[in-house]
């Protein structure tokens, strides 16, 4: 089972998280790390190695340069970048550029550009802005990432068709149908061998192709290419590197002074952005597969990149970025630290200087045919539903269109641009509508109420006859000073004159309240559980607990089920999709949705008298609860299972008392008789003086709080008897998770199985920083 991550101390003097306060690994744990981080390394060199020269090949520098850039970014910006399990390399995301600048201003003048671009990094990362850098809109940054990979794919698919790339996407498109027409032959065999190796590695079937996915897919294809094209009887292009030496030093380029700025700007921004990205996507990933890390800087990070590109620019290598592929591949393999990023720097060093020989052999085509596949997997189509989810259609594709058409920095602004115009338009275009309705005139207001629209609502306000009823409906966030002084002459005008007016949000639910009371809203932070009651309720006239749970399916009607219509409509036609199963207690204080934040479809959740999860066999009345932990995990396929205990619960009360008798026969007693081992557990571990289980920020209460730890523990190991959750753990597709929540401290508590310590989780644990991901939100 795996360990969740440990959550932040607390800040340093800068500001940063601190490492969390530790204990040092059992040696036992040291050592499974070190073989973690070796193992690891070696995958990831055997994908770098092919991928940088194929990065090298594309953008027309010497093939050593890729291998140049892969090294400094695993030994450089390894040891010295704020992103332990993230590694660098050249980068994908600027061959388009790269390859732009050695055609415009020669190899030498590049290098430059790259230690400029370093430098400008170090100024970022001493201001500390690498934070603020992720604030662009996802669609810009994805689309700027998707507009980079059509623009390979286009310039690749030419090499693999035995021809060469042109300097343009646009001109690659007209120049295709000609290619197409007269491909050559050998290259093109070389390249589909490539291709259909990388498409079908991951898919082979049977325990032999389990084994064979040992072998990263890049190295599988580029063997089988290399093979092919030894039976090959045409001589076809391959790898041709030299000797390995210090290349001549950079030189300044030799063209306009805004041509050389906008070209670092542009190296520094595509570079920074995608190691950002990378960082926290390596980030979330190690989190979700239980990897305790020490922390992830984003500032730093931003430091240990700039350091990389000054030095790979020295040596005469590529331009480096942190790639999530290679990070994603390493925390897959097994990298718990940052050693297993500078070993793999280290093997391709090593790679560079004992097997020129072997690399020589490798066809050309098979590198183009691999750039050219990762460049489709560029264009995520899952990005492109979530933005046009998010009305940004748009901005992608006003920004892969100017990517593609005119290039990575003109592209992004101009996908900046229109996020901006969009922004202002949905602040500005503003509806309303005037109409009678069973006997009183309602007032419509769509979109936010600023001094702009302030003309049109005074126009239809004046359409409401004197003294008529009538509700203003806001159905708007937004309302400036200008908009309510208008409304609120008009509303005292009009009452003045004998009408009626209301004034409500969406369905017409009031917006004036008095300051006293408490209304639950949609998607906000729960605050009272009595905010169903309507404040007019006294104690001289009580509601029964009927009446009360009608008061809130009411108020859920009224308030939030026009806002989350639509997104449930969504569920009911997709089907239930969670990541997450939680299995918690029965107790009343316990709201799983506000202690994770999360909402319809992210918990499949699973609830019982003590949390208790009894070991498959033992009793048949038990099938409900092992029947839902099997759909979970074999239909729902579920990626988490958490196991969450509380504060003051009845159950571990009654365990540890004389409420039931271990011979009744009613039906809780029965049931308490899966939680006997817990509490048999927690009296062996005192009677052997042993704190197997704990809390790290303070000594456990009593009993009862300390036989609810034992017990999550517990059930966590009944759990594993379950053949399938021990299959998908066994995979590294299902983690295990332990979690304590205390009611009155409303402060929840995360089980690190490596020490049996139950640790704090902290507000300042967010995305982008090292946190523990129990429930999505």
């Amino acid at each position: 089972m795996s360990q969740l991550q440990k959550p932040p101390g607390p800040p340093g003097p800068t500001g940063a998280p601190s490492a969390p306060r530790t204990q040092p690994p059992p040696p036992a744990d040291r050592a499974a790390a070190r073989r973690g981080d070796l193992s690891a390394s070696v995958v990831v060199f055997l994908i770098a190695v092919p991928l940088s020269l194929g990065l090298a090949l594309a953008t027309g520098a010497p093939l050593q340069a890729g291998l140049v850039a892969a090294a400094v970014g695993g030994i450089v910006a390894g040891l010295l970048g704020g992103a332990p399990l993230q590694v660098s390399g050249a980068a994908t995301s600027l061959l388009v550029v790269t390859a732009e600048l050695v055609q415009r201003y020669g190899w030498r003048a590049t290098c430059a550009i790259t230690v400029l671009a370093g430098l400008a990094q170090l100024a970022l990362g001493a201001v500390r802005v690498a934070r603020g850098a992720l604030a662009i809109s996802p669609a810009i940054v994805h689309a700027m990432l998707a507009g980079i990979g059509v623009t390979i794919a286009l310039g690749q698919l030419h090499v693999v068709l035995g021809g060469s790339p042109d300097s343009s996407a646009v001109d690659n498109v007209a120049a295709l149908p000609g290619q197409l027409a007269h491909p050559h032959t050998a290259a093109l065999l070389i390249g589909a061998v490539t291709v259909a190796v990388l498409a079908g590695w991951p898919r082979l079937p049977g325990r032999a192709g389990r084994a064979l996915r040992a072998v990263p897919a890049p190295l599988a294809a580029v063997a089988a290419a290399t093979t092919v094209s030894t039976a090959v009887p045409v001589p076809v292009p391959r790898v041709a590197l030299p000797e390995w030496s210090l290349q001549a030093l950079p030189a300044l380029p030799d063209g306009p002074v805004l041509g050389i700025v906008a070209a670092v700007l542009t190296v520094t921004l595509v570079a920074s952005m995608e190691s950002l990205l990378s960082a926290v996507a390596v980030d979330r990933l190690a989190a979700d597969r239980g990897v305790t890390t020490s922390g992830t800087d984003l500032n730093r990070e931003l430091t240990g990149q700039g350091l990389a590109n000054v030095v790979s620019g020295l040596l005469g290598g590529l331009p480096v970025a942190g790639g999530a592929m290679r990070g994603s591949a390493s925390v897959r393999a097994g990298a718990v630290s940052r050693r297993a990023t500078v070993l793999h720097g280290a093997w391709v060093v090593l790679c560079a200087g004992l097997l020129a020989t072997a690399l020589e052999l490798i066809p050309l085509a098979a590198l183009a045919a691999l750039v050219m596949v990762m460049g489709v997997r560029m264009v995520s189509f899952a990005h492109i539903k979530h933005v046009q989810r998010h009305r940004e259609f748009p901005v992608y594709a006003v920004t892969l269109g100017g990517v593609v058409l005119f290039g990575v920095l003109q592209g992004v602004a101009l996908g900046v641009g229109v996020a901006v115009f969009l922004s202002l338009r949905r602040l500005t275009h503003t509806r309303v509508t005037v109409g009678a309705e069973d006997g009183r005139h309602r007032v419509r207001v769509n979109g936010q109420l600023t001094f702009l629209a302030v003309p049109r609502l005074t126009r239809a306000l004046a359409q409401v006859p004197a003294g008529a009823d009538t509700v203003v409906e806001l159905g708007g966030s937004f309302m400036d000073h200008a908009a309510y002084e208008a409304l609120r002459v008009w509303s005292d005008g009009h009452r003045a004159g004998g009408g009626w007016v209301t004034l409500g949000g969406r369905a017409g639910s009031p917006i004036a309240e008095p300051a006293s009371a408490h209304h639950c809203r949609p998607w906000t932070p729960w605050r009272n559980h009595h905010c169903t009651r309507p404040p007019e309720e006294t104690a001289a006239a009580p509601r029964t607990s009927g009446d009360q749970l009608l008061v809130g399916v009411s108020a859920f009607q009224r308030n939030t089920a026009p806002l989350v219509r639509d997104e449930l409509a969504r569920l009911a036609h997709e089907g239930q999709r969670p990541t997450q199963l939680f299995l918690t207690c029965a107790d009343s204080r316990l709201v799983t949705s506000m202690i994770t934040a999360s909402g319809p479809g992210d918990l499949f959740t699973v609830r019982n008298v003590g949390n208790l999860m009894p070991p498959p066999g033992t009793d048949a009345a038990c099938d409900s609860v092992g029947a839902a932990i099997e759909y979970a995990v074999e239909v729902l396929k579920v990626g988490s299972l958490t196991v969450c205990g509380h504060s003051g619960c009845g159950a571990m009360q009654a365990l540890l008392g004389a409420d039931h008798e271990p011979g009744a026969q009613t039906p809780l007693a029965r049931w308490l008789r899966h939680g006997r081992p817990s509490l048999a557990r927690m009296q062996r571990i005192g009677r052997l003086g042993r704190g197997e289980v704990a809390l790290a920020e303070r000594p456990v209460a009593d009993d009862v709080e300390r036989l609810a730890l034992v017990n999550v523990v517990q059930q966590l190991d009944h759990l594993m008897s379950y053949p399938c959750v021990a299959h998908r753990v066994a995979e590294g597709a299902l983690t295990l998770h332990g979690m304590y929540f205390h009611v009155a401290e409303a402060q929840a508590y995360v089980l690190d199985r490596g020490t049996g310590r139950f640790r704090a989780v902290r507000p300042e644990a967010a995305a982008g920083e090292r946190s523990v991901r129990v429930a999505g939100a």
